[in-house]
């Protein structure tokens, strides 16, 4: 089968399009031929080797999100059968400390013709009929992300929230959701993504750095986790700072006392799973035939992504 291969640590534009062995289904696994997958910052980090404490296993195959058909059922699967169109996320098994420990949902890369995942976890599901092939891939785990951050934040009618890193696929796909539960909705922009974030419900945008003051919540969705001080600064006295970004948030981080500081990570689907975003719309800013994948990873590096990348095999 075709896949994208990382023959050893570096640059994206090192990824090559190779023919490899197609994996098949074990006990509990599934098989699934990828019609759709779209691109997330761990397509670039992993190959890039910038996890020096989860080695990646060579040859290595990239991709986490999904949309496809279910070829093959392994011993004991019961959720899903041959010919079912599925989609969701999973992680490599580069990766497994990461994962769930009870239902660890990981794959051999999405991001080839081909890809085998763990059958029994909340990030996978049926794909229902009104949700498109491209936006069954690009929604998993940017949808998932949004749904977890909103029931984090438990943000009120009344409250003013700022979106650090509106502009991409979580940012794109939680703007709406928060446009509905919050008073004013405050998203960071580049001059170019002002139009799009309004549309998708910002209600004022600013550049990054310029925050204002005196906002209830803040959500940080792009900056390392231990360069939010600006960020901090910008909330009331009581107020919630949620991050997505590593590292862990640590007390030191931010000179503030007087606000909590979180790390929004649903590694189990106990707060979201794949059945929570089907309702939910992502932005897609590219797309890219399979013979592209590569290119579409070195994009999302080194060009301003607005939402999700996919990649289309079919």
């Amino acid at each position: 089968m075709r896949a994208v291969t990382v023959h050893q640590y570096g640059p994206p534009e090192s990824l090559t399009l190779d023919d490899i062995p197609e994996p098949h289904a074990g006990p509990g696994q599934i098989q699934v031929r990828v019609a759709a997958a779209s691109i997330n910052p761990l397509d670039l980090r992993l190959p890039r080797g910038d996890f020096p404490q989860l080695p990646v296993t060579f040859p290595h195959v990239p991709g986490n999100d999904f949309a496809g058909t279910v070829t093959e059922v392994g011993e004991g699967v019961t959720a899903f059968e041959i010919g079912d169109q599925i989609f969701g996320h999973a992680v490599p098994h580069a990766l497994r400390a990461m994962a769930s420990k009870d239902r660890p949902s990981l794959t051999s890369g999405t991001l080839a013709e081909y890809a085998v995942f763990e059958a029994d976890t909340p990030f996978l599901t049926h794909r229902p009929a009104g949700l498109s092939v491209e936006q069954a891939a690009a929604l998993p785990t940017v949808g998932v992300t949004a749904v977890a951050l909103l029931k984090a934040a438990k943000i009120q009618p009344h409250e003013t929230v700022l979106v650090v890193g509106a502009s991409g696929g979580v940012g794109t796909t939680v703007l709406p959701l928060l446009a509905e539960a919050a008073k004013a909705v405050i998203a960071t922009a580049k001059p170019e993504d002002v139009e799009l974030l309004r549309e998708l419900g910002a209600t004022t945008t600013v550049a990054y750095g310029e925050y204002p003051a005196k906002v209830d919540v803040a959500l940080n969705l792009v900056l390392p986790s231990d360069e939010l001080t600006d960020v901090a600064d910008a909330l009331a006295p009581g107020g919630r700072l949620l991050t997505i970004t590593f590292p862990v948030p640590q007390p030191g981080f931010i000179d503030r006392d007087d606000v909590s500081f979180e790390l929004v990570l649903d590694i189990d689907g106990t707060i979201a799973g794949m059945k929570d975003v089907v309702d939910l719309t992502a932005t897609i800013g590219r797309r890219y035939p399979f013979e592209q994948a590569g290119q579409a990873i070195a994009d999302f590096a080194n060009r301003h992504t607005r939402g999700k990348s996919v990649v289309l095999f079919e």
